[in-house]
Formats: structure tokens, sequence, C-alpha cells
């Protein structure tokens, strides 16, 4: 079976060393998963620093790990930013768990105008804490050593900017749409360093919205025949990003 990942802010440079897993990991580690003396695990930064060592001691809520191994993984290309139109509520974190396991880099919530869902006061913070909480535990799940970051709320206004900004840096920006005579496939993104992938609420992307993310340089796509749940379109738009790119090519952590 492979080891287990957890999320340790520092990690060592160097083997032999003793490291301590405490607080909220540490409970998971020690408590909840019950990982005893001899077993192996691999620890993570969120950042691409990683540590494979064999626990020494188990404690209530915490471990003490002996480390074997060190290394730094290499960044997938290109980077890929989900914006993702906020979903009704009983679907929110399934969609941020999808697109994190699926591979996104970053994961902006968006408040579109036809979204259902409003996020205001203090439900807006909540929601962007409950997004970051959900992606942190999809990325250990999914074995990911680079975590996504989660961005605050953006307005359409904001995402529009950010498609400018990313096409003038020679990124491509993709607004999915059911409309759209264009497939995914039929987009060239060699070389391309990030995508943005704009993903529409159940109502889909209003025209006035589709107007200014394509005048700011984004394409329209189609991709595919069947017609997606907010909540799951943007996992299976990476799945073909995976596959059209080079973001897939690195061999997962064993």
């Amino acid at each position: 079976m492979a080891a287990t990942i957890f999320h340790l802010e520092s990690i060592p440079d160097h083997n032999g060393g003793l490291v301590v897993l405490d607080g909220p990991e540490g409970h998971h580690a020690a408590t909840v998963r019950r990982m005893r003396v001899g077993e192996e695990l691999i620890l993570t930064d969120g950042a691409g620093s990683t540590a494979r060592g064999v626990v020494e001691r188990a404690a209530k809520d915490v471990l003490e790990i002996r480390v074997t191994e060190c290394g730094h993984a290499h960044k997938p290309v290109p980077h890929i930013t989900i914006v993702q139109a906020l979903p009704k509520l009983e679907r929110s974190e399934l969609a941020v768990e999808l697109v994190t396991e699926a591979g996104a880099d970053v994961i902006i919530p968006w408040s579109a105008s036809r979204c259902v869902a409003k996020w205001e006061g203090l439900k807006l913070k909540k929601g962007v804490d409950k997004w970051r909480k959900t992606a942190l535990a999809a990325a250990k799940q999914s074995r990911r050593t680079f975590f996504p970051v989660v961005a605050d709320v953006h307005t359409s206004t904001m995402v529009a900017e950010l498609v400018s900004e990313v096409t003038a840096r020679g990124g491509v920006a993709i607004v999915l749409h059911e409309a759209s005579m264009r497939r995914i496939a039929d987009i060239t993104f060699t070389d391309a360093p990030e995508v943005v992938l704009i993903i529409g609420p159940e109502g889909g992307v209003a025209p006035e919205e589709l107007d200014r993310f394509v005048g700011a340089g984004a394409l329209c796509a189609l991709l595919g025949p069947t017609v997606l749940r907010t909540s799951t379109a943007g996992a299976v738009a990476l799945g073909a990003l995976g596959v059209l790119t080079r973001k897939w090519d690195t061999p997962p952590i064993d």
C-alpha cells in the first residue's frame, strides 16, 4: 500500500533527522488514522517539497518521524486556474474537491450574475474558508505535492482582468459554453505557460459576461456533447487538458 501523505509546513532538507507532526495533522495521523511505530508516511509542504519517513513514536495527537528521504517535485505545466461560478450549497464543496483531484493549481470562486448561491457578509468568509479546507483535504487524499490556492471571491470584472493578464503573458483563457462551435480539442496549447478555465453557473454564463471575457481575450469552447453540472464541468475539463497538454506527464508519487 502506498504511504499516506500528511501536510507539514516546514520540510527538512536532509535525511536522518526527527520531525514532529502535531496539531490537526498530528491528530489526524495519530488518532484518526492510528499510525503506529514502524509505519511509513510522506510529508509535504504543499509547495513541492517532500520527506519520506518512518514513525518512531506515536502518542495522542502527535507523531515523531525519522526522515529517510527528502525530495522536491517538478511543478506540472501548464499552470491551470479554475474560475468556478458558485454552485448551489449542496454541490459547492464537491466542485472544489473534484478540480483539486484533477490538478487545478488555483481555484477562484466567481460570483457570476446567474449564480443562485450568493456569498455576502459573514457567508463570504465562511464559504472561502470551507473551500480552502476542502481543497487541502482533497490534495492530500489525491497524493498531491503541490496544493491548490483558493483565492478570494472574484467579480466578473476581476475575472475579465485576469483573462487579459493571462493572455498578455502568452497563456490561454477558455470559457466553457454549450453554444460554441469550437471544441476544446481544437484549441492549441503548445508551450502555453498557463490556462484559465471559466466554468459558468447552472443558468449559464450571461451574454454580457461572455462578451466581456471574449473581449479580454478568452476563447469559447465546447467541452463535449452532454450538458454537465457546474460542479462537475471543471473536473471533466481538467481531464481533457491532462491529455491535450503536458499537465499529466509527471508520474504519481509512489
